[in-house]
């Protein structure tokens, strides 16, 4: 016998309000990959899109997705390099290598006689210099259930910097060259312990900062461009 509700009781039913599905913005070119339809399965909503920048942005965090190969190749054309830089303009960023689980990173013929060891210091530059967290992951399930616990995860409400200590004169001063491309610490430091001071840097010939910098000196000429 079917139940019927009784109009003259005091209770009301319970209505179930609908939790809105969290949405992840997907760069469309990510279509032909599985990770997505296992987002939808694990009940996130999907908007497929044109992202100039990483394939998947979720809980504010931009994520590059490669397979192996395709870091592999990457690497190698130096496309990588370009996607890096365009990555550190975002605060929360993440690279994911894809397919651990059928392909070995360190040894494949799409290396095409890379050493293993300069992939791995590779991938330490990216972690350490650049400052992108980088995640191996076994397959697109792998894949989505690492995006799916970022989606839970609560941004910080304290700005990531307040934790940094403040920058002696001297760190500012190198920090002020470093700004420039191609320019790390290292030099940094020989231009400032040669040069004094950023005048006499900015001010130097080109000869001269050749002797340290070589073909990287011509960064300098951006001090004669017009905005």
């Amino acid at each position: 016998m079917a139940n019927f509700h009784n109009i003259f009781s005091t209770k009301s039913p319970r209505i179930k309000k609908e939790i809105p599905k969290q949405k992840i913005l997907v760069d469309y070119r990510e279509k032909n990959s599985l990770v997505p339809s296992q987002l939808i399965a694990q009940g996130f909503e999907i908007e497929f899109k044109e992202l100039k920048i990483g394939d998947y942005i979720v809980n504010e965090t931009v994520i590059e997705r490669k397979t192996v190969t395709d870091f592999h190749q990457s690497m190698i054309n130096r496309h990588l390099f370009n996607q890096i830089e365009e990555l550190k303009q975002y605060e929360n960023k993440l690279i994911i290598v894809e397919g651990l689980e059928h392909k070995e990173l360190y040894n494949d013929y799409n290396l095409k006689g890379i050493n293993a060891n300069a992939l791995r210091g590779f991938i330490l530059s990216i972690t350490l210099k650049h400052k992108i967290p980088l995640i191996l992951s076994k397959n697109p399930q792998d894949t989505a259930k690492f995006i799916e616990i970022l989606s839970k995860k609560k941004q910080k409400e304290m700005p990531l910097n307040t934790t940094k200590k403040t920058l002696n004169k001297k760190e500012q001063l190198q920090f002020i060259l470093e700004s420039f491309q191609g320019i790390g610490p290292k030099n940094a430091k020989k231009l400032l312990e040669k040069f004094q001071n950023l005048k006499n840097i900015f001010n130097a010939q080109k000869k001269e900062l050749e002797e340290i910098l070589g073909k990287k000196a011509e960064i300098f000429e951006l001090l004669e461009e017009k905005y």
